[in-house]
């Protein structure tokens, strides 16, 4: 019941759970691209580490061409994640990923986590990469930074792609909330040896600190939000990228889609204001045959719908 129930609640926080469970003496295998996923050409990618509000951030600059931030999921990193995704994104664009706190490469340091909080880290990193403005794409915990991160500072969010993300706690199906009760200290033992704990200790400054990451983890998937007022405020463009067999409900992505002034009947606007159901400046796409976590799998299908949302121009 305690692996059933752990396998929920790390889904939920984000994780590719696709791989058996490792043994202490095997290495964990990271995601390796599609079969017609080639990586982009250019040098290598710049890796290092930026300091914002008491924390240094480690980061990941891929590819060239216009800033797209991308945040991982809970419990999760930047190798285990995007090692599909991120690649193909990067063919266009400069990918910037970036480890939250706590997560990865990135110590913790003495505050909660919080999608406040770590949306203030981003918008502060935004600049110390040296943009006036960027474009955002959060997965599940990440997504849900991402839109904090355009509520609180919409002056540096250019465009924003939130990936199997709720906007309200009970956006989740309810047993996926039942199991996220399991993400507690006492319990991060059991989830030794797994995928998400192996790609952890790879590369994490202080391997030890793993209970403290899976207790805060689920201090904050526990804690009840209702974004529906902010959200609809949002003046940036917005993606909502969904599985048809996520663990987001599908009509909690629809409902969200409506807040943002999507979802008008007809049509009949041909892509203006005018008329009944003109276009609205965001998007919503539900990929089939898609879980999720089986998302960040499909690199090319995500930057085909990706790209033209991005490369569009900005609405007057």
């Amino acid at each position: 019941m305690l692996r059933r129930t752990f396998i929920v609640s790390a889904a939920a926080a984000g994780l590719s759970l696709g791989a058996p469970r490792l043994g202490r003496a095997e290495t964990a295998p990271r995601l390796t691209l599609a079969p017609d996923a080639t990586p982009p050409t250019g040098p290598a990618p710049a890796t290092g580490y930026v300091s914002v509000n008491g924390l240094k951030h480690y980061c990941e600059s891929h590819g060239s061409g216009e800033p797209l931030v991308l945040l991982h999921g809970g419990l999760g990193t930047i190798g285990m994640l995007f090692g599909q995704l991120l690649p193909v994104l990067a063919r266009t664009r400069q990918v910037i990923a970036v480890e939250l706190q706590a997560h990865g490469h990135t110590a913790d340091i003495d505050r909660p986590l919080s999608y406040e909080a770590m949306a203030d880290d981003i918008a502060a990193l935004i600049g110390q990469f040296g943009f006036e403005t960027a474009d955002l794409f959060g997965f599940s915990l990440g997504g849900g930074v991402a839109l904090q991160a355009a509520i609180r500072h919409p002056e540096v969010v250019r465009k924003l792609v939130v990936a199997s993300t709720p906007y309200r706690r009970d956006g989740w199906f309810p047993e996926v909330l039942a199991g996220m009760a399991a993400l507690t200290s006492d319990n991060a033992a059991a989830m030794t040896g797994s995928l998400m704990h192996q790609f952890y200790v790879e590369v994490a400054p202080k391997p030890e600190d793993w209970p403290v990451l899976v207790a805060k983890t689920g201090q904050l998937l526990a804690r009840d939000y209702d974004w529906s007022a902010a959200v609809a405020a949002i003046t940036a463009p917005v993606l909502i990228l969904t599985g048809d067999c996520d663990l987001v409900r599908t009509e909690h992505a629809v409902e969200m889609f409506r807040l943002l002034g999507g979802g008008a009947g007809g049509g009949l606007g041909g892509g203006s204001a005018a008329g009944l159901g003109g276009l609205s400046s965001s998007r919503l796409a539900v990929l089939p045959d898609t879980t999720h976590f089986s998302m960040l799998t499909c690199g090319d299908l995500v930057a085909a719908i990706t790209r033209p949302f991005l490369d569009a121009p900005m609405p007057l």
